[in-house]
């Protein structure tokens, strides 16, 4: 997996994103952590993981973006993310990514390759679909058939590849609610004391039991 260009440790720390040698080592080693929690869950195997804040900004792209990376630094593997959030992507940003096309356009045209949509990070084995130009009705988006078939053709195509969805808080929005029926596990972020135990405890309870692997306090 080639990479065009390179960020550097003080573009990373400047983006808070982390590096297997980052002075840092309080973060690396909690989503090191992550990482080994959700592979015993998983045992072992590759999947494809949501993730979704329980309000708005409860950090979830930070701690998706940084999950994806963790899951990076093993050089068997690969990572993807996916900017589900429509309403307000950000990783395109947080990223220096100039995207011409994403998701949704991908989505809305079945002749579409996915190499297209398939952006490098800067970060080795890890790379970045955008959301895309169009950005309305994303439940729409989400609740179509393309959609399975595009999470299905990604995990054949990339069998050695970790995906991680960055999608809109759960509080605000059906679209994790709506992708987790499409992947394997849900994961909730949380603010660290800026909502209620009963706020999260609500938000919790809005995803499928069966996938739904626990929260991160973030902050």
């Amino acid at each position: 997996m080639q990479e065009p260009r390179r960020l550097t440790h003080d573009d990373l720390d400047e983006r808070r994103i982390i590096y297997p040698e980052s002075r840092n080592r309080a973060l690396v080693n909690r989503f090191r952590d992550l990482r080994t929690k959700l592979l015993e869950v998983s045992g072992g195997n590759n999947f494809t993981l949501v993730v979704s804040g329980a309000s708005s900004g409860a950090g979830s792209s930070f701690v998706a973006l940084n999950l994806a990376a963790a899951f990076a630094f093993d050089q068997a593997k690969t990572a993807l993310i996916i900017d589900c959030n429509l309403r307000e992507p950000s990783l395109h940003s947080t990223l220096d990514v100039m995207p011409e096309t994403g998701l949704t356009d991908f989505l809305d045209d079945p002749d579409y390759d996915i190499s297209r949509i398939l952006y490098p990070t800067g970060i080795p084995r890890l790379r970045l679909i955008p959301a895309g130009s169009r950005r309305e009705t994303p439940a729409e988006f989400f609740t179509s058939f393309r959609m399975k078939q595009f999470l299905q053709a990604i995990r054949r195509r990339y069998p050695d590849r970790f995906i991680v969805l960055d999608t809109a808080p759960i509080s605000e929005s059906p679209d994790a609610r709506i992708l987790t029926e499409l992947c394997d596990y849900a994961m909730l972020v949380v603010p660290h004391g800026k909502i209620t135990a009963a706020t999260a405890e609500q938000a919790a309870t809005a995803f499928n039991p069966d996938k739904f692997v626990g929260a991160v306090i973030n902050g």
